[in-house]
């Protein structure tokens, strides 16, 4: 038997998906908004209805994380983002602004490749998928290769359940056996339009690189600065809890808490009361040593892992009780490792005095590996609240919530996304959180509004022929709505049956 190279094999698979998923969205771009609306809603009921089982294999496949956490991540991914998207209309006339005479029409991007992680491996193929075909877009799914089966099996799920409804054959999929070169084919291929690239920085940087345009993320650096004004014990539970959250595998969760002076060691007892294991310096010194490679990146096998497994793999002792490990922190920057981003259950804490100093500090974290990400901050100060909005390079600013569930949007008003992008000052093209706006087009219908100056009407400008006259100009009304109705429905019917 002939052995196939398993990067050639991936390549070819890679094109056939592109070349199939751009067929499929051809063949899906002038479906009706029913259509879509029925497409997407079976999705999201197959992956509600598997969202425990998708969580667990998650959990065994990475080993990141806790099982009931990634369900509700499944169920955050198909049910909270649809609820947000639903009424959102996608095809056909969006838009009819009768003052300035434009009719807005929504139209797909084309092939998107979607790029997903490890930390959030079924969810972030539920989420990008849904609001790729919300708006018609054909869909490719490159999972991680630590992740590769459960991302496969979550794909399955919801083409599964959309090809049920109508959903055309080859629009949604996955590069079921990735490798760097298969991935590296989907973002180059011809028939790829937009890649949206979730993970390591590698695979973001490479993402952009390949003269596509590309919606990236980037580390989450994240500080937490609880201020004097505070409610401390709500303040000390949020952070606990969304430390330890699916083992701070969300890149908005909190990375070191910056406490104000008057408040810090009532602080630091309400969250030892919640679960916080303090480290003392030698043991915080020992984890500091292994966690990080040379270029800073975390040690992968103590990512998204517990307390107790981190303790047994670093050798130091840590009670079945714990739920976040927190080393006390005398600086930032490289000679402070534990300052860094860390996406596994370990949280730095620092005493500073007055919020002019915890914003100074809070811009130190930024800077230093989470630019353009999130901030968070616990105040019943408006001024401390608004200083931090307008001078943290921070895109999300999370005030008296969680940090990973409010960045994502559970916890807040926040587009509900599972990519988050951190801005021009992160290296991004926008600092939203990704959502459906991001990956529809608009056709815009222009009528003619106003005369052109008269200079306009000069041939070649100054000395030319006024004698000329100007051509006849357009009519200068748009058609009603109910015209626009007629026409539209008429084309598309058209256009479906050719």
């Amino acid at each position: 038997m002939t052995n196939i190279d398993k990067d050639l094999a991936s390549i070819q698979k890679a094109r056939d998906l592109c070349t199939r998923a751009r067929e499929a969205m051809r063949s899906f771009q002038f479906a009706s908004q029913e259509e879509v609306d029925r497409i997407c809603e079976a999705m999201v009921e197959a992956a509600m209805s598997e969202a425990a089982r998708l969580g667990q294999m998650a959990h065994d496949e990475t080993g990141f994380g806790y099982p009931l956490h990634k369900k509700l991540k499944n169920e955050f991914a198909s049910k909270h983002v649809w609820e947000y998207i639903k009424d959102t209309p996608t095809c056909g006339v969006l838009s009819h602004d009768k003052e300035r005479k434009i009719i807005e029409i929504g139209a797909p991007v084309g092939v998107i490749v979607a790029l997903t992680p490890s930390t959030n491996p079924t969810s972030t193929a539920i989420f990008k998928s849904l609001i790729s075909v919300k708006a018609r877009n054909a869909v490719i799914v490159a999972p991680h290769p630590s992740a590769a089966n459960c991302t496969a099996e979550a794909v399955r799920v919801i083409v599964e359940a959309g090809e049920k409804a109508g959903m055309p054959p080859g629009l949604v999929s996955c590069l079921e056996h990735p490798t760097i070169e298969g991935t590296t084919e989907l973002m180059s291929h011809y028939a790829t339009s937009m890649i949206l690239a979730t993970g390591g920085p590698g695979m973001v940087k490479a993402a952009h690189s390949k003269g596509k345009p590309a919606l990236g993320v980037g580390p989450g650096n994240v500080p937490a600065y609880v201020d004097r004004t505070a409610h401390i014990a709500k303040a000390a539970r949020m952070i606990v809890e969304s430390k330890s959250f699916d083992c701070s595998t969300i890149c908005a969760t909190e990375q070191a808490v910056i406490a104000d002076a008057p408040i810090a060691e009532r602080l630091k007892a309400e969250m030892q009361a919640h679960g916080a294991h303090w480290l003392t310096k030698e043991e915080a010194d020992k984890l500091a040593s292994v966690m990080f490679r040379p270029n800073g990146l975390m040690v992968a096998s103590l990512v998204g892992r517990t307390p107790q497994y981190i303790g047994e793999k670093v050798g130091i002792p840590v009670p079945e009780s714990a739920r976040i490990l927190v080393a006390d922190l005398e600086g930032i920057g490289p000679k402070h490792p534990l300052s860094r981003e860390k996406l596994t259950t370990v949280l730095g804490f620092m005493v500073v005095d007055g919020w002019r100093e915890g914003c100074e500090r809070a811009i130190e974290m930024l800077k230093f590996g989470g630019d353009g990400h999130s901030v968070s901050i616990h105040s019943r100060d408006e001024e401390a609240i608004l200083a931090f909005g307008i001078e943290k390079p921070a895109f999300r600013v999370l005030v008296n919530t969680w940090g990973s569930l409010g960045g994502v949007g559970f916890t807040t008003g926040l587009a509900p996304s599972l990519t988050l992008a951190p801005g021009g000052v992160g290296g991004a093209a926008v600092g939203d959180n990704i959502t459906l706006k991001h990956v529809l087009n608009v056709k815009r219908v222009a009528y003619h509004l106003r005369e052109a100056p008269e200079v306009a009407k000069l041939r070649g400008g100054v000395g030319g022929d006024a004698s000329t006259p100007a051509p006849a100009s357009a009519s200068t009304n748009d058609p009603g709505q109910d015209a626009i109705n007629r026409i539209v429905a008429q084309v598309l019917a058209e256009m479906r049956n050719n």
